[in-house]
């Protein structure tokens, strides 16, 4: 079952998130990693920020999170992880999907340029990379990520995102 995220779930989401970044050990440049992945006051501030969570709910507990929020004229996925022993179960494809059906706004994505199962998860979904000339651009004006985040990520958007930039 998919649903929104309880404010009580608060400890549960952190976990999840952590649980699942250990993926990025090794991948991720060394200067950007850092223990925990995300820190409690880290997602407080981004659910301050307007970043709403959902989850997959297996049996009793979430197997799944993932972050959606609204910026300027798009729709940004945020914080997508699904517990390690959850893994390969189909629930991030479940979770993106029904986010996706959450908005009729332009959807991007941001993610590390290194972790390729990360990019290949969202390519196999229809997100293309945005331009490489306007990457940078992109990741300053829609997340406000560090300068050397922005050097090692990527970013990938629906085809909602590309009709727009043609209508304009």
């Amino acid at each position: 079952m998919i649903r929104r995220c309880r404010d009580t779930e608060f400890e549960v989401i952190h976990a999840i998130i952590n649980d699942a970044a250990i993926a990025y050990q090794g991948v991720i440049p060394a200067d950007c990693a850092k223990e925990p992945y995300m820190s409690k006051d880290e997602l407080r501030q981004e659910i301050t920020h307007g970043i709403e969570f959902w989850g997959f709910e297996q049996g009793t507990e979430l197997a799944g999170v993932m972050g959606i929020q609204d910026v300027l004229d798009v729709t940004l996925i945020r914080h997508a992880y699904v517990r390690t022993s959850h893994r390969n179960q189909g629930i991030g494809g479940k979770l993106l999907s029904h986010l996706r059906g959450r908005t009729e706004r332009p959807i991007m994505i941001g993610t590390w340029a290194d972790a390729s199962w990360a990019v290949r998860f969202y390519q196999q979904r229809g997100f293309r990379f945005v331009p490489a000339e306007e990457k940078d651009s992109l990741l300053k004006k829609y997340w406000g990520i560090p300068q050397r985040q922005i050097e090692t990520s990527v970013a990938l958007a629906d085809q909602r995102w590309f009709e727009s930039r043609e209508n304009e």
